[in-house]
């Protein structure tokens, strides 16, 4: 793990508000909890749902998410422990372990499925999904798989453990890049009371996921298993983050808007209904193959 430069922030941002996500499920029964709900898409744009899960009960996962469509966003799959093995109509095939990511760009068209690979033990991740530009969601299917020793990673001065998922962090750039939105995507380790310092672009759109411990975002407390949407307040360059007594760890994502019209028909992301009520013609008549 690299050592980090260093920034300093003049003007963090602040939490405009705390999120707490709604429990439920989806695939064959796998209980999560939605986090990034269809109601902030427009306010988190370019980003469209992020979903947590995490269970010691096979019972909680075992039915995976078989096969299943997608048209028009990616997906960001980042596991922290358990496995899973993706297939698609595309050829692809993978299998997505415990720290490691699989992107996936649905574009014009994909199914796919995501069935663990264990009948036992912790399954614990999340999946984002992150729109495309109106120019590029009918693009052909693409998809990764990074294992985890291909995300670069970093420590700072103060101990904070950085793995960059997308985007690039204190000099180091991360595994994934996308011109349209600009992702970043980190997964951030915080020993105890220890501070992070990220620089953002002003009108980029980014928000904080805790899932250990407590953090103080800009002075204001965000519990474990809740998100800090954080204010695009004019003139801000970035965010601090200051973990509790007994550390924390979070993710922190943020991305440059779209600004298009967005048209949803559960896993058909579009810019118009028209759009969306071709890409189920098309899944019915069998196109998306």
């Amino acid at each position: 793990m690299d050592n980090a430069t260093t920034h300093t922030l003049q003007r963090p941002r602040a939490v405009e508000r705390i999120v707490t996500g709604q429990a439920t499920s989806d695939g064959a029964g796998v209980k999560l909890t939605r986090v990034l709900t269809p109601d902030l898409q427009r306010r988190l744009d370019p980003f469209l749902m992020l979903d947590a899960f995490g269970t010691d009960n096979p019972g909680d996962y075992i039915g995976g998410f078989p096969d299943h469509p997608h048209r028009g966003f990616e997906t960001v799959t980042y596991m922290l422990d358990g496995r899973m093995r993706h297939r698609d109509s595309a050829g692809n095939e993978g299998l997505l372990s415990g720290g490691g990511v699989q992107w996936m760009t649905a574009g014009r068209g994909v199914i796919h499925s995501e069935m663990p690979e264990q009948e036992a033990g912790r399954m614990e991740g999340f999946q984002l999904w992150l729109n495309l530009p109106a120019k590029d969601k009918m693009c052909a299917p693409w998809y990764r798989d990074i294992p985890a020793g291909e995300i670069p990673k970093l420590r700072t001065a103060e101990g904070v453990g950085v793995h960059i998922i997308a985007g690039a962090s204190h000099g180091m750039v991360g595994a994934m890049q996308r011109e349209a939105t600009l992702p970043l995507y980190l997964d951030l380790h915080l020993p105890a009371d220890a501070a992070f310092e990220q620089p953002l672009p002003t009108a980029h759109n980014a928000f904080v996921y805790v899932y250990r411990g407590e953090l103080l975002v800009a002075g204001q407390s965000v519990p474990r298993q809740r998100m800090a949407l954080l204010a695009n307040t004019p003139g801000s360059d970035g965010v601090r983050l200051q973990a509790g007594a007994l550390g924390a760890r979070a993710i922190l994502v943020a991305g440059q808007p779209l600004n298009e019209p967005i048209a949803q028909y559960g896993p058909f992301v579009m810019n118009s209904k028209e759009e969306v009520f071709q890409a189920v013609d098309d899944f019915r008549a069998g196109r998306l193959a």
